[in-house]
């Protein structure tokens, strides 16, 4: 394998383990803000101990999430010097607001919220957890405002005599119409994430352990299952609107999404299909489809065009020279379906828990079983959408501006495999080190509610969490 093959590997499996812990942080960070402010509104004791449980798991991947995320900025300069150097002026922008700013905002309130239980009064307490939700938003909303910058460049200008991009509008980077779509995707799968987590362990409790804690986990179950009902169906909705904005600014993304080779009015969703075993092979061999479905997604209308692969292959090669600038097809359209599949799958159990759970029903074995596999689903979609955002812009690093391929560092090939070897069996062992803690959290349940102690002001604290 060539450096480039490696460097591309490496860069894959550190993102999207990273990946898979920032969406439980943020959909977290706010389902335990919304927590604590029921306590502090109600005083019911549910909400304190729902509070305290689900925010010990927070805390645990919001430690793996730091230590993973840091090597994706490493990695910038060491395996892809080329690319950090063109695109360095424009990009390292965002990236130093989130790291000064966002990150710092939230790694302080967090510190605050879990050491401030004894030492805060509770209102300002609670509007700690509540930074940290800010903060962990501002802080995705600008990776993602800096990686639209590579999906559509705006707001700079090359020049040719640096060879590089240049910064021309920070305004136009941050307001970039891909990155406002991209986060309102990205948040509400988040809220949905956390949901289902809510939504898995609050039924196995409830199964396993029949009677005990029975109150805790029906009112988490519900709050999961509402939280995953409303976070899904918003990220249909924005996924819609996202995905005809990406027909306009990247159209090879999309038309190898749905394998469209030809240009065609009133085109037919495909549900499934097959083609030959290369990168992107010339014919599909078999495909069912929903007739004139794509052409509404694409378009809002049954008979509208959508531009196939072979026409914008053709139009690139007078833009940009000769070249195949066709994605890995069946990984491009496979993951896109992935993803769209497990996020309706996630939203139909929602509405099927709240229906079953009405008027305090037993929901069943089989939801049970289907909810703790549901833990799963929104990792795997998660996963899917970001290998098919970054995927099906190949082989661009920018879109139009620089090649993947021109991005790489300079240096040997074995240098990138140690480090890939390196890496990948440190992220192992972190998984081994986040699943075993937060498993033994999730199966231990919440602790009793603590009781409250007076401070020297006369008001009463709650003793720190224990961890």
């Amino acid at each position: 394998m060539e450096t480039l093959d490696i460097a591309r590997w490496q860069f894959a499996i550190t993102t999207i383990y990273h990946f898979l812990l920032v969406p439980i942080t943020i959909g977290l960070s706010g389902t335990v803000a919304l927590m604590q402010t029921q306590w502090v509104r109600t005083g019911e004791e549910r909400y304190l101990r729902m509070t305290r449980f689900w925010g010990k798991l927070l805390l645990i991947n919001f430690a793996l999430g730091v230590a993973t995320g840091i090597v994706q900025e490493f990695q910038f300069g060491m395996a892809w010097s080329e690319y950090s150097r063109f695109v360095g002026d424009v990009f390292g922008a965002p990236l130093a607001i989130e790291g000064l700013a966002a990150f710092f905002l939230e790694s302080t309130f967090l510190g605050l919220w879990i050491f401030g239980w004894d030492r805060l009064p509770q209102r300002i307490h609670l509007a700690t957890i509540w930074a940290v939700f800010v903060g962990t938003c501002l802080s995705a909303y600008f990776i993602l405002a800096a990686n639209a910058w590579m999906q559509r460049p705006v707001g700079s200008e090359v020049n040719p005599d640096r060879g590089r991009a240049e910064l021309t509008s920070i305004w136009e980077v941050l307001t970039n119409k891909t990155a406002l779509f991209a986060f309102g995707h990205t948040v509400t799968a988040a809220v949905m994430t956390s949901g289902m987590l809510l939504v898995g362990i609050s039924a196995w409790h409830r199964w396993r352990h029949r009677g005990t804690e029975s109150v805790f986990f029906s009112t988490s179950l519900r709050w999961g299952l509402r939280s995953a009902l409303v976070a899904g169906l918003a990220t249909i909705v924005i996924g819609h609107f996202f995905g005809q904005w990406m027909t306009k600014v990247q159209p090879m993304k999309m038309a190898s999404a749905e394998a469209l080779y030809e240009t065609k009015t009133g085109a037919g969703l495909s549900l499934f299909a097959l083609g030959g075993l290369e990168k992107s092979p010339d014919k599909l061999d078999l495909n069912i489809e929903i007739p004139g479905l794509l052409s509404f997604m694409a378009t809002d209308s049954f008979n509208g065009r959508v531009e196939g692969i072979n026409d914008i292959q053709a139009d690139y090669e007078q833009r940009y020279g000769p070249g195949d600038y066709v994605p890995i097809l069946g990984l491009t359209y496979w993951s896109f379906r992935i993803m769209i599949g497990l996020g309706f799958f996630m939203v139909g159990l929602a509405a099927a828990g709240l229906w079953l759970l009405r008027k305090g029903r037993d929901p069943g074995k089989w939801f049970t079983r289907l909810a703790v596999l549901g833990l799963f689903a929104p990792l795997l979609a998660n996963a899917a959408g970001w290998t098919f955002t970054e995927v099906g812009r190949q082989p661009w690093v920018v879109q139009g501006l620089l090649k993947t391929a021109d991005g790489v560092s300079p240096i040997a090939s074995t240098t990138v495999l140690f480090s890939l070897i390196v890496l990948t069996l440190l992220y192992a062992g972190l998984a081994v080190i986040e699943v075993w803690l937060f498993t033994r959290v999730a199966r231990g349940g919440p602790d009793p509610a603590p009781a409250p102690v007076s401070g020297p002001d006369g008001d009463n604290y709650l003793p720190s969490l224990a961890y």
